[in-house]
């Protein structure tokens, strides 16, 4: 797995609302048998009104998306098949979401 992989998010519960999961956490540690991922939502399915900062927007496959910042999660290796797309590109505001959720900055 690459920082910044995409993957089709393996829960049939969740996957209408947040159809794909944004590994974030550091290839370097690639022999862990868990990785930290954030949901990328559909726009009309969260409630609230996105924090631009915390939520950027996301393109994946021509669909606008919105990086789930505070509802990061960890999950096995293992329940993320095939990446179907990376988001290094736009690494700059995945990093700011991620340091604002955890400094306020």
């Amino acid at each position: 797995m690459a920082h910044f992989d995409v993957f089709h998010n393996p829960d049939p519960r969740t996957a209408g609302s947040r159809p794909y999961l944004l590994d974030v956490q550091n290839s370097l540690l690639a022999s862990l048998p868990s990785t930290v991922v954030i949901p990328l939502a559909r726009p009309e399915s969260i409630d609230q009104m996105a924090i631009l900062r915390l939520n950027p927007r996301i393109n994946v496959h021509e669909n606008s998306l919105l990086l789930l910042t505070q509802d990061m999660a960890s999950l096995p290796r293992r329940a993320l098949k095939t990446p179907v797309a990376n988001l290094s590109a736009q690494r700059d505001e995945i990093l700011a979401a991620l340091d604002f959720l955890f400094t306020g900055f």
